[in-house]
């Protein structure tokens, strides 16, 4: 009993999960600071998107290595290295500001805050799956939600205050937005923990064997032991990565240019328009996207439940195939938002449904290290679909999308 006494308060433990995901999902406003950037420092479109597509990689490369290795080093040491490394790419970035250096931004911000963001990303969702064996899939949604509300904090409070209060200084901004959100994910990670070997909580009867036959790929053997590069090289694999790849692909694409995207289409529909409320309308998007960012990740994570995950996804591609085509013929700004939306909460729901997935098919006790793996699809997504709007956007300045 006294053992049990020491154990820490699992929900106490799931909201600092929740907490470190909302601080490194503030990554997600970036297309807040783009058109700023572009506007000061005389950058390219193109050249400021490299910045928002390397750290997708980088983060998308850097979780895959923390869920391979995380049973190894431990979710307390991974989580604060991640926010130590998050805090230093924000400060690094200011620097670069200061000097004007596009190539030390991209070290900073792209590179450094990135791999900050994927060790410390990774880790919440394999803790608070241990600690919830009866509410994983509640616990799952609520932390996923978290990164996909970061954006939401950043871009209606945090960044409009810090604007104010820097007089548009973005040096100083990103100075601190670094001491601020690297202190909260650092004080979050170094509260994680896994629970005790043969942790079970008060009430809960473990299930003889997971019901995992719903979903088609439910194939893998819970009882086979093959080393990683088996299922990584098994041709499901390969197709989980790709579905992961198309949806990542979509939403990111939006994600990076998200509000210059939104203040042309305001500027094609009203030309008289002061600009102060077109980036005001363009820093509401992102405040509105994100919220659907983060319910998506609980709706169609319980829509998976029902529909199975390969059923679900397959409903998640094939309607954001239609809405793409509408959306490059869309000049209604109420339109156009709504649709966005749609998107984003298909975007945050891919990321609740794959996790669960990883599960069926590969057993709860592989599914930080396979998971892992296939976040590289984050990392390939990442770098691509900002470049293709960037590259829109520089060849056609008069077209929205």
């Amino acid at each position: 009993m006294r053992g049990q006494d020491r154990v820490p308060n699992r929900w106490l433990i799931a909201a600092m999960c929740t907490v470190l995901q909302l601080c490194l999902g503030a990554v997600y406003a970036w297309s807040y600071f783009q058109p700023l950037l572009v506007e000061q420092f005389r950058w390219t479109n193109t050249a400021t998107s490299w910045a928002f597509g390397l750290t997708n990689c980088c983060l998308g490369l850097s979780a895959a290595w923390g869920g391979i290795n995380l049973a190894r080093i431990g979710p307390r040491k991974l989580a604060v290295a991640g926010g130590l490394l998050f805090a230093a790419g924000y400060a690094l970035a200011a620097v670069a500001l200061a000097l004007k250096s596009l190539t030390l931004f991209y070290l900073g911000y792209g590179v450094v805050a990135g791999i900050g963001i994927g060790l410390g990303y990774v880790t919440p969702m394999s803790t608070v799956t241990k600690w919830f064996p009866d509410k994983k899939g509640l616990l799952t949604g609520i932390v996923a939600m978290g990164f996909g509300l970061g954006a939401f904090v950043l871009s209606v409070v945090l960044a409009p205050i810090l604007m104010r209060a820097f007089h548009g200084n973005l040096t100083l901004v990103f100075a601190a937005l670094g001491a601020i959100l690297g202190s909260a994910a650092f004080g979050s990670a170094a509260m994680l923990r896994d629970p005790p070997a043969g942790y079970l909580p008060t009430g809960y009867i473990p299930p003889a064997k997971d019901a995992r036959a719903a979903d088609p790929l439910a194939e893998l053997e819970e009882e086979s032991d093959l080393p990683l590069r088996e299922y990584v090289l098994a041709g499901q694999h390969a197709i989980m990565w790709f579905i992961f790849f198309l949806n990542i692909m979509a939403g990111i694409s939006i994600v990076s240019f998200l509000s210059p995207l939104y203040q042309d289409v305001w500027r094609l529909d009203d030309p008289t328009l002061e600009r102060s409320v077109i980036v005001g309308y363009g820093a509401t998007l992102i405040a509105v996207s994100s919220l659907f960012n983060g319910l998506g990740r609980i709706v169609w994570g319980s829509v998976s439940d029902r529909l199975g995950r390969i059923n679900t996804f397959r409903l998640l591609l094939a309607s954001q195939l239609i809405v793409f085509g509408i959306l490059m013929t869309e000049r209604n700004p109420w339109g156009f938002a709504i649709l966005v939306c749609y998107v984003l909460s298909c975007f945050g729901g891919g990321f609740a449904i794959m996790p669960s997935m990883v599960i069926d098919v590969y057993g709860p006790k592989r599914m930080s290290r396979v998971y892992g793996v296939i976040l590289t699809a984050w990392s390939a997504a990442g770098i691509l679909g900002p470049l293709i709007v960037a590259s829109l956007k520089d060849n056609y300045p008069d077209r929205a999308i």
